[in-house]
């Protein structure tokens, strides 16, 4: 598997974005109970890249991917997926999108075969079942009841047929929720796969390591807009690293002096948060001298530090 990090970002500038939000709103409800759950997004996802999409509890998150998919027109802003009107144009930009849901519902009564074969006779451009099947690590089950399957299968299984129609921008909804460690891993070497073969992806997911390992660009939503994005690297530059211990009966923080970084304390414990982690660890060290400071950790800043900051602005609020 080739591993995502964000030096290694494969966007095609030659060819045009496969999606395009700009300004986009969506609201429920009408009068006095208008609820508005999309608040102005602007996103761009590229062939060959891989676009995660974060989002805190009740972000807009899935109403964001909702309009992608061509599920309702946006109250606002506009909306192009492969230069077209994913409600308007909705039979061509289909034919050309996969979709992998956050929970699937095969007919229990049919095979893992059948339901592939079902399943080619409704696409406009299908690969062969078998290759797909090979592709999934499926083809050994082509004969066993698709409720038979193991979690991580079904999951497998859903991506398989996602990609039977060949697409060319794939829309994975929460891939791996619930799956067993080495399943995860199947499905994540399946994504980066894809996009070596500049298949566009467009991720949510709960896991904040699948981000980290999976995706070129990444945007956490809050209060339905956009907080933050941008590359793993270029977003944990936003948050400074932490250091913390035990606060010491024998030592006065007052008289902890370090450069360019805050200190905060209670009774129990101090953290320092810095961007210069290195610099301020060896500061503190030398103000603690001989004292052992219990609990010592030094963190670098990390994309969940940064997922957990923005989430603290809704306990704020």
């Amino acid at each position: 598997m080739t591993e995502s990090s964000p030096s290694l970002v494969r966007v095609q500038t030659a060819d045009p974005p496969a999606v395009v939000l700009a300004g986009v709103r969506r609201s429920y409800g009408k009068g006095n109970d208008t609820f508005e759950a999309v608040r102005g997004v602007d996103l761009t996802v590229w062939p060959g890249q891989i676009y995660a999409l974060l989002g805190t509890n009740g972000a807009g998150k899935t109403s964001t991917v909702e309009l992608v998919e061509g599920l309702a027109q946006p109250s606002a802003g506009a909306i192009k997926v492969f230069g077209l009107d994913p409600v308007k144009d909705r039979q061509a930009v289909r034919a050309r999108t996969g979709v992998v849901l956050q929970s699937s519902g095969f007919p229990t009564t049919l095979t893992v075969g059948e339901m592939a074969r079902m399943w080619h006779g409704t696409l406009t451009r299908p690969r062969a079942v078998e290759g797909v099947l090979a592709d999934v690590d499926l083809a050994d089950k082509e004969r066993v009841p698709t409720s038979s399957l193991s979690g991580g299968e079904r999951r497998r299984l859903d991506i398989g047929l996602a990609l039977m129609g060949q697409p060319d921008l794939l829309v994975l909804d929460e891939p791996t929720t619930g799956l067993d460690p080495e399943s995860r891993q199947r499905i994540w070497r399946l994504v980066g796969d894809l996009r070596e073969e500049d298949v566009a992806i467009l991720l949510t997911t709960h896991y904040l390591e699948e981000a980290e390992r999976l995706a070129d660009h990444i945007a956490v939503m809050h209060r339905g807009v956009i907080a933050v994005e941008g590359t793993l690297d270029e977003i944990v530059a936003t948050t400074p690293a932490q250091i913390r211990f035990r606060r010491p009966e024998s030592l006065r923080v007052d008289q902890l002096a370090v450069t360019q970084a805050q200190v905060t304390h209670d009774k129990d414990d101090v953290v320092v948060a810095t961007r210069t982690l290195q610099r301020t660890l060896a500061e503190v060290l030398q103000w603690a001298g001989d004292v052992q400071l219990a609990s010592l950790s030094a963190r670098s800043a990390s994309l969940e530090q940064v997922f957990l900051d923005i989430a603290d602005l809704e306990e704020i609020r």
